[in-house]
């Protein structure tokens, strides 16, 4: 789950092209992907990452995953599971929408807004609800493939 948050936020204004290309890199170095460790990163780290060529040297972006690793770790501290957190919003059963062509499927929904309003109540940033859907589609809780795709219910 903190990949997926991770490389939507990263990929806010940019082409997944981008983002898939660098998304080794962006593992390396953020841990492997375990927020425990990233939580930890101070502003040292922030600014090594800054100049690190291979992934998006977004400063304001860099610290979001930060911030939103400290909230997973706040989280597991409640103790909240994160994914079940997210998946309570939808009852554990994704939707699947119906669309018949690709400009049907929303940027937000008003799911997406409210999950967006309650991350941000909890301190994650680069959160907005166009993000937040991305997010959604990106685990699987909602799919927009549409009827005609090889990739619909697989």
């Amino acid at each position: 789950m903190f990949e997926a948050l991770t490389l939507e936020l990263m990929q806010a204004g940019l082409s997944w092209k981008t983002i898939m290309k660098k998304r080794d890199n962006f593992k390396l170095a953020f841990s492997n992907w375990d927020y425990t460790q990233v939580a930890q990163y101070d502003q040292a780290r922030v600014d090594e990452l800054v100049q690190d060529a291979s992934i998006i040297r977004h400063r304001q972006k860099i610290e979001a995953v930060i911030n939103n690793a400290q909230r997973f770790v706040a989280m597991d501290a409640a103790p909240v599971d994160f994914s079940a957190y997210i998946w309570q919003f939808v009852d554990g059963t994704p939707i699947v929408n119906h669309w018949q062509q690709a400009d049907e499927v929303p940027a937000i929904t008003p799911l997406a807004i409210k999950i967006s309003r309650d991350l941000k109540k909890r301190g994650f940033k680069f959160v907005g609800p166009t993000t937040t859907y991305a997010f959604l589609q990106a685990i699987g809780m909602v799919n927009d493939h549409i009827e005609s795709c090889d990739f619909k219910y697989k």
